[in-house]
């Protein structure tokens, strides 16, 4: 059978209406998640402004010092809220999702009344599938809109879902973005150049004879590695040699500070023991945990749950399935460096959100902060025992404790409705 031209114009004309009509319900579809997508992120910006700004009495102001770190002076106690993996999507599809983790983390803050609250990443999830968007900068905005309204002093480490592959912005981007627009309450610093990642900084407790009594050091632990792209394989980056030596060199440079400073007092004004203050004390805190969590945990598991010479247990369980410790793939010498150095004796991360225990390992305190995702793991947004904060405590002496805080009690009263969870 021939077919004649004007029926393969006619197919020609059929086969461009069809093709149009799904562009343009392709593009119709994209305009209107566009569109909800504006409207939900202004409504939660506008639900972040609407918190009443948190009342400290006699709150700290930090300044920064000579090496452009910067510093709060005290003689009391100082306390940290750590938070991670909140996760905020910013997109059409996680807009309630978003709003319960911003009352969540006001909450929280409204209550505890914090001098610092890090984030030890993840701040946002804009992972298309299900956030719906791949715009983390608008996911971003979101967030500082509550911390700068609450009027804490915060920063944060970036987490692999910062900036993904895939998002509008890069990890210098968002960083950028931090520093440039210059925010009241934001201390984020994106760190020396000549050291890999963003945000690896410093801020430092003094007491009113100018010693340092507290240091805390956030590192990047970067993203992925081994062209595992989107993360699907689970291969995670370390923390790289250049940041471990930069580390090794705050630690001497700060504790050069202390004994050059206690060298300027007056024997009458020396505190007790001067020479606990040439070692400075610290804590740090990333987002992916070291390969030292995994050791520890199962070398408590393994002893029937009970403490051994090495281990010793805090609190806290794990939930995670599978490797149960999701750390960097590759070796490095952080831990190692850490415990050679004798300055650090807590470290605090995130990443897997359904772990929240601590452990002593060879003397040094391996904490994971309580995840508030209600996003990135499926159906953990009904599920609230590993949801809330990690409260820590340094004394003048650079002591510190650390305890978890559970969100749904009582104590942490909601200007929004909680949602309802199951605790088991």
């Amino acid at each position: 059978m021939t077919v004649t031209k004007e029926v393969r114009k006619r197919k020609l004309k059929i086969s461009l209406i069809v093709i149009g009509s799904v562009l343009a319900a392709i593009i119709a579809a994209t305009g209107i998640c566009a569109i909800i997508t504006a409207v939900g992120n202004a409504a939660n910006i506008a639900k972040a402004q609407s918190f009443d700004r948190v009342v400290i009495e006699n709150q700290l102001t930090p300044v920064e010092d000579g090496n452009g770190y910067w510093t709060f002076t005290t003689d009391r106690d100082f306390k940290v809220m750590q938070f991670t993996d909140i996760h905020i999507g910013g997109g059409f599809i996680s807009q309630q999702k978003d709003s319960w983790a911003i009352n969540a983390v006001a909450a929280m803050i409204t209550y505890e009344k914090p001098d610092l609250v890090i984030v030890t990443g993840d701040i946002v999830y804009p992972v298309p599938f299900q956030a719906g968007t791949f715009n983390n900068l608008a996911a971003t905005k979101i967030f500082i809109a509550l911390m700068e309204q609450l009027g804490v002093y915060w920063t944060f480490a970036f987490g692999n879902h910062d900036t993904e592959v895939y998002s509008y912005y890069s990890r210098k981007q968002i960083a950028e973005y931090y520093e440039e627009q210059d925010f009241e309450y934001c201390l984020f610093k994106r760190g020396p150049d000549d050291v890999d990642g963003e945000g690896n900084q410093v801020i430092n407790v003094k007491n009113t004879l100018g010693l340092i009594t507290q240091s805390f050091i956030l590192l990047d632990s970067h993203s992925y590695i081994d062209r595992d792209y989107f993360g699907i394989k689970w291969r995670y980056d370390n923390i790289h040699p250049n940041q471990i030596d930069w580390y090794a060199d705050v630690i001497a440079e700060l504790n050069a500070e202390n004994i050059t400073r206690l060298g300027e007092l007056e024997a009458a004004e020396l505190p007790e023991n001067p020479e606990t203050f040439e070692i400075i004390k610290s804590l740090l805190f990333f987002h992916i945990p070291l390969i030292e969590y995994k050791d520890a945990w199962t070398e408590y598991v393994d002893n029937g749950n009970a403490d051994t010479d090495n281990v010793s247990f805090v609190y806290g369980f794990s939930r995670e399935t599978g490797k149960i410790v999701f750390a960097g793939v590759g070796e490095d010498e952080l831990f190692e460096t850490v415990y050679e150095l004798g300055s650090t004796k807590g470290i605090f991360c995130g990443h897997d959100h359904l772990n929240n225990f601590s452990l002593t390992y060879y003397g040094i305190k391996l904490t994971y902060g309580m995840s508030i995702d209600y996003l990135a793991y499926s159906g953990i947004h009904r599920v609230g025992a590993q949801r809330g904060c990690t409260i820590i405590i340094t004394d003048s002496l650079g002591n510190f404790e650390c305890h978890n805080e559970n969100y749904y009690q009582d104590k942490y009263a909601t200007q929004y409705d909680k949602e309802v969870v199951n605790m088991d």
